[in-house]
């Protein structure tokens, strides 16, 4: 891509903003020109703003460290500034979505992290391998916002990145139920070791808002356009239950399935062998070449020694197996600040530059 894209992160000092900087930091099509965050940051050089909240294993990045803060509310300022905005703020939910919109209807596109507008039924919440093609419905939005450039796309849970694009390529057996239990890392809750001393010796069986999300946004992924709205699938039925577990970064799900047209093991790894969607096949810099990988140990995967398979983008995948009361069971792995958070907005957002939609 000959144009570099110059980008704003609107809530830049958390943990997923510090992500997002890092991502960016050296990216070939975008360049970070405003960094965004609460008041009491702003007018701050970035490194003061952070302090020694820094929570990344990699140094912050030089070009960042003298960036002067801005307040995220000063919408005008920051859209002034950049061609579209990261946003990844810690705010009331009806809070982020009149913030969103704001910057929309300053015709700077936001490519949100939050889940705020997740069923907005006019805005596309997208993983590019699965349902690239909603983000057809942005002319529809922009109509209803009355703007021209500006729009609102979001990304997915994190934690439906290990376990729904597992399942997407087994859609054509015509999966009826879905069990799956989720063991989430603490970056999830952007949280540290140093700052969750709860969690240590310990595994939380709630989190709270994660099942219903767990259990809903799928049929959205797998919904379709009809008209100037996105109607979700009606199947699945999935039922979900999440647990916050002592591992750094890293979200696990096991899954147990049932199929209409029950395929063999044989035709389950072929097809997760051979899958690829839009990111791969338009090359997305961020997209991981392969982007499901399976192991046959019977002790993968394990968060440890595959969380930064593909560079944190692929999907690890262990364990499948028949089941009594299903048709299989499996394992599957996302790491959930890269493949989930950051990296899946990061990676959108190169689906969205390479349509035009910044443009």
């Amino acid at each position: 891509m000959e144009k570099k894209y110059k980008v704003g992160i609107v809530g830049a000092t958390g943990m997923v903003g510090q992500r997002f900087v890092t991502l960016l930091a050296e990216h070939p099509w975008f360049e970070i020109t405003a960094l965004a965050a609460s008041a009491r940051s702003a007018g701050k050089p970035y490194s003061e703003a952070v302090g020694g909240r820094w929570l990344m294993q990699t140094p912050m990045p030089e070009k960042v460290k003298d960036m002067v803060v801005l307040d995220a509310s000063h919408v005008e300022e920051v859209a002034s500034k950049v061609d579209f905005v990261f946003c990844a703020v810690n705010m009331k939910k009806d809070e982020i979505k009149a913030l969103e919109e704001a910057y929309a209807k300053a015709e700077c596109p936001v490519v949100s992290n939050n889940s705020a507008h997740r069923f907005t039924p006019d805005v596309p919440m997208v993983v590019p391998e699965i349902n690239a093609d909603h983000i057809e419905i942005i002319p529809a939005q922009r109509r209803r916002l009355g703007t021209k450039r500006g729009f609102i796309a979001v990304k997915s849970n994190c934690s439906l990145q290990s376990y729904v694009p597992a399942l997407h390529p087994l859609r054509k057996y015509g999966i009826t139920k879905c069990l799956v239990c989720t063991y989430q890392a603490i970056s999830g809750a952007g949280k540290t070791f140093e700052t969750f001393p709860d969690i240590l010796d310990n595994v939380i069986p709630y989190i709270g808002g994660e099942e219903e999300k767990s259990e809903c946004e799928p049929l959205k992924l797998w919904g379709h356009i009809e008209g100037d709205v996105i109607v979700n699938a009606t199947t699945p039925s999935f039922t979900a239950q999440c647990l916050r577990v002592p591992v750094s970064d890293g979200h696990m799900g096991a899954v147990f399935v049932s199929f209409e047209h029950t395929p063999t093991k044989e035709e389950i790894l072929k097809d997760w062998r051979e899958f690829h969607g839009p990111a791969q096949d338009l090359e997305l810099p961020s997209a991981p070449k392969q982007f499901l990988h399976y192991f046959e140990q019977d002790d993968r995967p394990q968060p440890k020694l595959d969380r930064m398979l593909e560079n944190g983008m692929a999907v690890s995948i262990g364990r499948l197996r028949e089941d009594t009361q299903y048709d299989y069971k499996f394992v599957c792995l996302s790491h959930n600040t890269l493949r989930g958070a950051a990296g899946g907005g990061v990676l959108l957002a190169e689906l969205l530059a390479k349509k035009g939609y910044f443009d």
